[in-house]
């Protein structure tokens, strides 16, 4: 007879054996949910689809074994951005992408090779630290996601605590509580507090507080106070004494307000170094090293092209201040900033059509094909055809006082092309990174402009509505019903921007006959679709709510509303102080010495190339003025050839482009430095930065060229 301890040894070997085969987190297996859960996962997620499928589908090529650290690392970052994605798969797509920009470059160097026979080391160098960068950036994308998400859902850590503590003060039920604000916040952090009760609904938990708990532990390395917070609501209700349960309530709403504002402060007094790092690092050091680069590529024998500097300060310098900004900004910490969803504006898709980019696109054009004007007279036959030289001298055209030297700068001694590196050609390219401003500018405004004011509004009739609020609270605990003190609170606020809500709910509730819940949230007439504002809408949810359970309980809550309103503004003006100063250091940086300082070299660029192009041209007619002196030019221009230079033409451009990817770098980083991640503020913020940056750039590279080239020009003049 077969003994139990054979049947366990016979399938116990089998079982093991199945469970060491199987890894959740390896992706080997495909996981089955039902549809509800998948459903519910595609409502949680929308926004990373694209980078998941990429990890799907790259990452699948073969499977990676991570170490242990960096897989808590990565795996912590997706649970936080809530990616359906693996560690594996993130190390898998990073590596693929590594290799895949080595081949393609490695493929593009010979094909290069093979067809020119120009053999390029800087070339397969910039390739090599290319495909590094992209590795680290990408490896480290849930790390960003997780920032982003975060951040996100931290702005609304103040409100959620807010809702949970209003709703439980006249009705201390913690699951109608989490339920009433997962309704009224936002996302993510409403997609958050769903997943808390899905996780009860699928028996993953058995109550809704170890639910909270554990999720809760996600916060416990980024924002304590929350947790705390969160605490103190759970202990209120084991207190046996209601007015000992109201004052813990409060407490937790004083607890977090006051953690948001002391890590505020010290996180202002840390960030001020390292955004002077960014400045020296990412602009100032950068466009120095501009200035000496044209001189730079005649030393080394033309072995530097202009496609170098494009793959270094286009691409790899960004890419470095990008990763010092969001360094920056994962220390950022929660709790403040604009929550305010973007998604939910009625407005919404005005700032998703992308016909604004097209509008901008035309306007930008002409600009743009101004400054491609030196490009096609040296790169193409278009002068040809129109019967006209490639180039001509300022002699030539009438500027005899300028010299002899090339307007374009393309044909150099003995007829060689080189350059664009004239003047003119140096004043035209300004025109091109100038048109692709203009259609960021143009695009920027016309997408936020109808946003930026609707959201001002809005927040007009916020900062009048706390009033409002204790005035409607003052009337009801006199005893008034709703209906009554909602007429009463409209005659009393004539005149200010919450007067038209409150008449439209007294005429919804006099003339048509509503109930306050219809006058308040009908879908045609209620006076909340007119005032698509978070704070009103939930105030009166709230007043509706709370008016079931007596007229002294709506009373308590709206005039508790308005308290704590009145205390978050205030801590938001006090966090507005301490930032203000970084904000506006970093700004002028941005929009005034970065354009200024970045104008003066291109100018200084042009002058050295116009010099050493004219004692070219000197050079060769032989108008030297002497056998001693033009050995030394001769000797000199042996050492400095012209036509081996980074053409002015590529270098300003490179510098033009420069200057936008810094400014919408930077913007976007203070953005979310004072308001946290606010997508519609950071494109207005955008624009407008990008209009002074680009104006005052073009202004004083414009000044810089034709100031020095004429110094430049006296100067060879006096030499001749």
């Amino acid at each position: 007879m077969t003994s139990t301890d054979d049947i366990l040894n016979k399938y116990g070997s089998k079982i093991e054996k199945q469970m060491k085969n199987y890894d959740a987190s390896s992706g080997q297996t495909k996981k089955k949910f039902s549809k509800s859960y998948s459903k519910f996962q595609a409502e949680m997620m929308p926004e990373f689809s694209g980078y998941e499928k990429w990890c799907k589908s790259l990452g699948n090529f073969f499977t990676l074994k991570v170490g242990e650290k960096d897989k808590a690392r990565i795996a912590r970052a997706i649970e936080i951005a809530h990616l359906n994605i693996t560690p594996s798969e993130v190390v898998v797509f990073s590596t693929m992408l590594l290799f895949l920009t080595l081949f393609g470059g490695i493929l593009l160097f010979t094909g290069i090779w093979l067809i020119t026979g120009a053999f390029s080391m800087m070339f397969l160098f910039m390739t090599f630290l290319f495909s590094i960068f992209l590795f680290l950036y990408s490896s480290k994308t849930p790390e960003r996601l997780a920032m982003r998400w975060r951040l996100k859902a931290s702005s609304q850590m103040v409100p959620a605590i807010l809702y949970i503590v209003i709703y439980m003060k006249h009705t201390s039920n913690f699951e109608k509580a989490m339920a009433f604000a997962s309704e009224h916040l936002q996302p993510p952090l409403a997609d958050d507090f769903r997943k808390i009760f899905w996780d009860v609904e699928v028996g993953r938990f058995s109550t809704i507080k170890d639910s909270v708990d554990n999720y809760l532990t996600g916060w416990r390395d980024y924002s304590l106070e929350f947790i705390e917070a969160f605490h103190l609501i759970e202990s209120s209700l084991y207190e046996p004494d209601e007015g000992r349960r109201v004052a813990v309530l409060e407490k937790s709403l004083q607890v977090i307000l006051d953690g948001v504002y002391d890590k505020m402060l010290k996180y202002t007094h840390n960030v001020k170094a390292p955004l002077t790092n960014i400045y020296m690092l990412g602009i100032v050091l950068p466009t120095l090293a501009i200035a000496i680069l044209p001189l730079m590529s005649t030393m080394v024998g033309g072995a530097i092209k202009w496609y170098h500097v494009l793959l270094i300060f286009n691409i790899l310098i960004p890419f470095l201040v990008l990763y010092m900004t969001e360094k920056i900004m994962m220390e950022r910490p929660g709790g403040y900033g604009e929550t305010s969803l973007l998604e939910k504006n009625p407005l919404y898709a005005k700032y998703k059509d992308n016909g604004a980019y097209v509008k901008g696109f035309l306007l930008g054009l002409p600009f743009m094909l101004l400054g491609l004007i030196p490009f096609l007279w040296r790169y193409t036959d278009v002068p040809l055809w129109l019967g006209v030289a490639r180039d001509y001298s300022w002699s030539e055209i009438g500027l005899s006082f300028m010299g002899s030297s090339k307007i374009f700068g393309i044909v150099g001694p003995g007829g060689v092309l080189y350059g664009p590196s004239g003047s003119l050609a140096l004043i035209l390219s300004l025109f091109i990174p100038l048109g692709v401003a203009i259609m960021f500018i143009v695009a920027f405004k016309t997408k936020t402009e109808e946003l930026l004011v609707a959201r001002d509004s809005y927040k007009e009739v916020e900062k009048e509505f706390t009033s409002s609020l204790f005035q409607l609270g003052n009337r009801i605990g006199d005893g008034l019903p709703a209906e009554i003190a909602f007429a009463k609170t409209a005659e009393s606020t004539k005149g200010t921007a919450t007067e038209g809500f409150f008449r439209i709910v007294n005429e919804n509730i006099q003339q048509l006959g509503m109930s306050l819940e219809r006058a308040l949230f009908d879908l045609k007439r209620g006076a909340v679709i007119f005032y698509p504002s978070q704070l009103v809408a939930t105030s009166m949810r709230i007043l509706v709510e709370s008016v079931k359970k007596g007229l002294k309980v709506a009373a308590r809550s709206l005039m508790s509303i308005s308290e704590y309103v009145k205390n978050i503004k205030k801590i938001n003006m006090r966090l507005n102080d301490l930032l203000a100063d970084i904000v506006s250091d970093m700004k002028s940086n941005m929009t005034f010495l970065a354009p200024l300082l970045s104008g003066i070299i291109v100018g200084l660029s042009g002058m050295i190339t116009t010099i050493l192009g004219g004692l070219s041209e000197m050079f060769e007619s032989g108008a030297s003025g002497g056998a001693v002196v033009g050995e030394n030019i001769g000797g000199m221009l042996g050492m400095f050839d012209v036509t081996l230079m980074i053409p002015t033409y590529w270098l300003q451009i490179v510098i033009g482009f420069y200057i936008i990817e810094i400014v919408f770098i930077l913007t976007s980083t203070l953005v979310i430095i004072k308001s946290g991640r606010d997508v519609l503020q950071t494109t207005a913020e955008t624009g407008k930065n990008l209009k002074v940056a680009m104006t005052l750039y073009f202004v004083v590279a414009l000044g810089s060229i034709i100031g020095l080239t004429l110094v430049g020009a006296v100067a060879l003049a006096g030499l001749t």
